[in-house]
């Protein structure tokens, strides 16, 4: 169901350069960008991850309660992602591990922009 998500940044150049070395770690490439966003993902035909400057010239903010879930390969993809997030300036919201509430093995992790992202593989 799921076409794209979109998150907001501050900082075009800085995000994109976050995005490419975070996402390439687990192996995903950049799909494309034109002006102001651009757009990761397996392939055109799955589900991407996109960012923007926000269209109306106001400030990008993390929505409260707002996140996005990105599905791994593997656990090992997770503490990469994970890793790598941190690496690049980004800050922990939650180490690796299985989320028995939830029924999944998952790292949760925030962008440049506070923008809140999950690492995750099904149980």
């Amino acid at each position: 169901m799921i076409g794209y998500v979109t998150l907001g940044t501050n900082n075009f150049n800085t995000s994109v350069e976050f995005y490419d070395q975070l996402l390439e770690s687990v192996g995903i490439k950049r799909l494309w960008a034109h002006g102001t966003m651009a757009a990761w993902g397996r392939s055109r035909e799955e589900p991407a991850l996109c960012i923007t400057l926000p269209h109306d010239g106001a400030t990008a903010t993390g929505g409260n309660g707002v996140m996005v879930a990105l599905k791994m390969a593997d656990r090992d993809h997770v503490k990469t992602l994970h890793a790598k997030a941190l690496e690049l300036g980004g800050s922990s919201e939650g180490d690796p591990g299985p989320r028995g509430e939830h029924g999944f093995y998952g790292a949760y992790f925030r962008d440049l922009d506070g923008n809140k992202l999950c690492a995750y593989v099904p149980a």
